[in-house]
């Protein structure tokens, strides 16, 4: 089950579409998730009952968000699995932080270990950008996985000023230029 969303790239020609996908497990889903305020599983049953229209606005958390992925040694290619996944509960106590699981299991002795190529996701929410990312950074730093990799520049260019979106006009203001 998933949500329809599309995946935007910003350009020298302004916002461009470069996929649509469907996957809760995604880890733009994940940070995207993290900001929803009104309660998932209503909007879903709302979904699946033909009657969102009849929902509530959604509600949105003002923070900024950021999902960082911890990966298992050799991702993309075959990954390594059932290597320990330590520091979990450090990372989750961060104010502002989640993790989510996506490549692990419970082994024989109910302890965390990988099994898939995306291990987790560090899911922070800060007052702004550069908040979020120091605190979905400093989760990761927390989690201690063998061989475990993940990108260092995510959200950066963002954070830095380096990437801004063009302010969309209101409708009325578009047809007050074409008047």
């Amino acid at each position: 089950m998933g949500v329809l969303y599309c995946g935007l790239a910003v350009t020298s020609r302004g916002l461009r579409v470069i996929e649509f996908n469907a996957r809760f497990g995604d880890p733009e889903t994940q940070a995207v998730l993290a900001r929803l305020r009104t309660p998932l599983g209503g909007l879903l049953l709302a979904a699946a009952k033909g009657q969102l229209d009849e929902h509530e606005q959604l509600r949105w958390s003002k923070q900024s968000a950021v999902a960082v992925v911890v990966a298992a040694e050799n991702y993309p290619g075959t990954p390594r699995s059932g290597d320990r996944v330590r520091g979990l509960n450090k990372a989750n106590a961060l104010d502002g932080v989640h993790v989510i699981h996506a490549g692990t299991k419970l082994d024989d002795n109910r302890k965390v270990v990988s099994s898939g190529g995306r291990v987790l996701a560090v899911v922070a929410l800060g007052e702004d950008l550069v908040d979020a990312r120091e605190k979905a950074y400093e989760g990761v730093e927390l989690i201690h996985l063998d061989g475990s990799q993940h990108r260092s520049d995510i959200a950066l260019k963002a954070a830095n000023g380096g990437i801004s979106i063009p302010a969309q006009r209101s409708r009325t203001e578009t047809a007050k230029e074409q008047a």
